[in-house]
């Protein structure tokens, strides 16, 4: 099979690359190869009643699959150079702007119409943040929830379905450059095409650095974020949530100096697990609908670790914190926050007493034997820093879910254009490991569809 170009990955770098690359060269032929199922055939198991934890599918429906691991997320697409990547230092910072408002657009005209953007510019939370030594990051960010989310991205599949071959449960298993092109090599199949973009995610990040490996393309050591998803009453964070939707703070501990954030804010939403190479971790939905909606507001708190030379596997760093929750709580651990503050393991009898009800079955344990201290005493801090400016969040029944963790593909060498040392080989998405979000991810795919289209 011959094709113009061959997308890998059917998250949202490669759907928009397929998106474009048919508006702009409709005489290409495109194929997508993607190793989870299409979108309607995306299920996970766990329904809290027969089945309330992860069975480790062969497939994970959460991470892979048409819309990647960002169908199943709450949809949120946050338009900033402030936080969600780094695409900015390759397109230069108005371009990648551009870029996330024309995903925006194609989102809102595929089924995202009336869904409300949200802005920080010119919060008064700003001055409360500073005031209380934490920063509030600026951003533009459109919710579309977990319902609508999967609305649009039926509708970009079906669009799409009819002028790109797509090869659901078809993992790729290696690249081989050709004199004028690639050989993309499956199990069962190959193709041949002139240009290639690797779209894989953070799910694909060993399979990514063995390609690296194979075609002597350089790469450097990114980080690894690890903390716990925060479940409180929604209300203690209405103040925020009714203007912001998200708020993205960042605090400086006192005591390491360590950076702590708060992530994927998910109001009146649900908490999760997810499947990652086998080990599982927790995240965080939440829906546009009226009718799914909870009492409770979930987010991360993350601490983020650089590691210097000579250590480079930030990654399995953190595969290795998360398979010891798994070890301790055969699966994602909770924790009231009293409980840790005052050195015992939750248990069963403390969390059903408590005032949260959790939304998601998760065994009871003790998280300060999995994270480390110092990172364990940066989300503390942190904890008590957001008290200040939504109290209730360190009260005692506040439900801390470890671990979250969030793995970032070490950084591709690219060029301008998000190419290789090989040309007509494009890393894009999370999997280059210079994007970090649905936005920006989504963007750096129309990016380089534009520049195999030759503008």
């Amino acid at each position: 099979m011959k094709y113009d170009v061959i997308i890998i990955g059917a998250g949202p770098g490669g759907i928009f690359s397929a998106y474009e690359l048919i508006r702009k060269c409709p005489d290409k032929k495109v194929a997508v190869y993607e190793a989870g199922y299409p979108l309607e055939k995306r299920h996970c198991p766990i329904d809290g009643d027969k089945v309330k934890s992860c069975i480790h599918c062969e497939t994970c429906a959460i991470m892979s699959g048409f819309g990647g691991a960002g169908a199943f997320s709450d949809g949120k697409y946050n338009i900033t150079n402030d936080f969600g990547g780094t695409l900015y230092e390759f397109i230069g910072k108005e371009k990648a702007l551009e870029l996330m408002r024309y995903v925006d657009d194609i989102n809102v005209s595929h089924g995202g119409e009336g869904t409300r953007m949200y802005s920080t510019s010119g919060s008064e939370f700003k001055k409360l943040c500073m005031q209380n030594k934490l920063t509030l990051l600026d951003a533009s960010v459109r919710h579309l929830g977990t319902d609508i989310n999967y609305i649009v991205l039926e509708h970009l599949f079906e669009e799409l379905k009819d002028k790109v071959e797509f090869f659901f449960r078809t993992p790729v298993e290696r690249i081989e450059k050709l004199e004028d092109g690639y050989k993309v090599i499956c199990k069962d199949c190959e193709a041949e095409c002139k240009d290639c973009i690797v779209s894989v995610g953070r799910s694909g990040s060993k399979w990514m650095s063995k390609i690296c490996e194979d075609l002597d393309i350089a790469t450097r050591s990114n980080r690894v974020d690890l903390g716990v998803r925060v479940e409180l009453p929604a209300v203690i964070f209405s103040h925020l949530t009714d203007k912001l939707y998200e708020s993205k703070i960042v605090y400086r501990t006192e005591k390491f100096e360590d950076q702590v954030r708060t992530f994927c804010m998910n109001p009146n939403g649900i908490v999760v697990n997810e499947n990652t190479n086998g080990i599982v971790t927790v995240n965080g939905h939440s829906f546009e609908g009226e009718d799914k909606k909870t009492e409770n507001t979930n987010f991360a708190l993350l601490v983020a670790k650089h590691f210097s030379e000579p250590f480079k596997e930030s990654n399995e760093y953190g595969e290795s914190i998360a398979r010891l929750s798994n070890m301790l709580g055969g699966g994602v651990i909770v924790q009231r926050f009293g409980d840790l503050e005052r050195g015992r393991r939750s248990n069963q009898k403390r969390i059903d007493e408590g005032t949260i009800r959790p939304t998601l079955a998760a065994t009871p344990g003790d998280l300060s034997l999995v994270l480390p201290k110092r990172i364990m005493d940066g989300i503390i801090e942190m904890i008590y820093a957001l008290d200040k400016i939504a109290p209730g969040t360190a009260n005692d029944d506040t439900l801390l879910y470890g671990v979250e963790v969030k793995f970032y593909n070490m950084e591709v060498r690219l060029n301008e254009r998000l190419e290789t040392n090989h040309k007509g080989l494009y890393v894009i998405g999370d999997g280059s490991g210079v994007t970090h979000s649905l936005s920006h991810a989504s963007a750096s795919g129309i990016y380089v569809a534009r520049q195999i289209a030759g503008e």
